[in-house]
């Protein structure tokens, strides 16, 4: 029986710190929760339970290309992610058949041997990232969270480090604009034409000056005669822009303060070099970077769990709330890293996992050890209840997580 009398909000201030315990009551009172977007007032329905959110995920009632199938009032209220600019046709949105044509081209690119050659670079960049954060009169985790999928995304991308600095400042206002600033939908709008621009200019360098770059590798996709279009093109290395530099500073960030959170967890990860695997499966259910999905669209009349859902009605998979039902996990909002269980959902499932994940677990599984052993005695510099998370309805994030790198331990001559 569903029960929304007094359900705690969605998407205000109180949720954005602790949506955790708006999950639990709404697993129990509300699996399948009508709710009014704040952004434009848009009827929904929110899903909290894993097997509900699994399920959605993989319906293909159901679609991630809100353009196409979106009720009037979700496309009038700006809620469209990538608006109308080529980010709003990447490969997350895309249904079959041309989701499986582009995945299928696009994946030639994540090959093992390639994954493989990934490690050297990334150890470096930890290892420079760890210089600056000591060198830091205000350590800060996030700079050191930032710098990483940063510098990396551009080496294996092959961008001119001259651009990506303009590059890193339009994600910035895409994905961190204020939702209460009127000017908000044209702001992010020209900040997504501005990455389609930085796409584009990387693709004629790189047909100019091929490498063994994954922009390069994605210019020469095929299966057999067949080749990404030019928009498809520029928007798969768009999203590889986007989703391998925001996501993986959040899931670093948010592995580091659960660690703090929970120090035996950070002592057995230093100690056990075999735990480094689990422990980032574990940082992902914990508290990834995404807390729900893209909106997924109903594209008829249907029934969902016993609820009707009208054809164009938006539909959010809760993945962190998911990842959190006590049904699926023991003592779920506990971080262990050696727990066992059933795979979390925090890279999404079914056509839109995320293609990407190998190289994000591999930059999580090396900088956080990293970070530990460099600076074992490592503690907040604020009290845990000045630790906020940003106002974001997609992004799990912290804007800011200051450290005191020694605590009590000795300090280098200097600090």
């Amino acid at each position: 029986m569903t029960n929304t009398q007094e359900a705690p909000a969605l998407f205000d201030s109180a949720y954005y710190q602790d949506p955790y315990s708006v999950y639990d009551w709404l697993r129990i009172n509300s699996p399948v929760h009508p709710f009014r977007f704040p952004v434009g007032d848009v009827p929904m329905l929110f899903l909290s339970r894993y097997d509900d959110v699994k399920e959605l995920l993989s319906d293909q009632r159901f679609s991630n290309d809100g353009a196409a199938w979106g009720s009037e009032q979700f496309k009038k209220s700006g809620m469209i992610f990538g608006g109308d600019t080529l980010i709003g046709r990447i490969i997350t949105v895309l249904d079959p058949p041309d989701h499986t044509r582009v995945r299928k081209l696009a994946m030639g690119a994540f090959t093992p041997r390639r994954a493989a050659t990934w490690t050297e670079p990334v150890e470096r960049i930890v290892k420079e990232a760890l210089d600056d954060l000591e060198k830091s009169d205000r350590p800060d985790v996030m700079d050191f969270a930032s710098k990483i999928p940063a510098v990396v995304t551009g080496e294996i991308l092959g961008f001119p480090l001259g651009r990506f600095a303009d590059m890193l400042h339009a994600i910035e206002r895409a994905f961190h604009a204020d939702p209460g600033n009127p000017d908000n939908e044209a702001e992010v709008s020209a900040a997504f034409e501005e990455i389609v621009t930085y796409g584009r200019e990387l693709i004629v360098e790189k047909r100019r000056n091929p490498g063994d770059d994954l922009t390069s590798v994605f210019i020469q996709a095929r299966d057999g005669e067949d080749r990404l279009t030019e928009d498809e093109l520029v928007s798969m290395v768009a999203v590889m822009i986007m989703a391998g530099i925001d996501t993986t500073r959040n899931l670093i960030g948010s592995a580091v303060l659960g660690l703090l959170d929970h120090p035996e967890q950070q002592k057995l990860l230093v100690e056990k070099e075999e735990l480094v695997a689990p422990a980032v499966e574990e940082f992902l259910r914990y508290d990834g970077a995404f807390c729900i999905g893209l909106f997924r669209i109903a594209k008829e009349d249907l029934v969902f769990k016993g609820v009707p859902v009208p054809a164009g009605t938006p539909v959010v998979a809760g993945l962190q709330a998911a990842n959190h039902d006590p049904e699926k996990y023991s003592d779920p909002n506990h971080l262990d890293i050696t727990r066992e269980g059933p795979r979390h959902l925090a890279l999404g499932h079914g056509l839109h996992n995320c293609m990407g994940a190998a190289l994000a677990r591999l930059e999580t599984g090396i900088a956080v050890p990293a970070l530990l052993r460099r600076f074992p005695q490592m503690r907040l510099a604020i009290p845990r209840s000045e630790i906020m998370f940003e106002e974001n309805w997609l992004l799990r994030s912290l804007p800011t997580l200051p450290v005191d790198l020694y605590g009590d331990g000795p300090r280098p001559t200097g600090k």
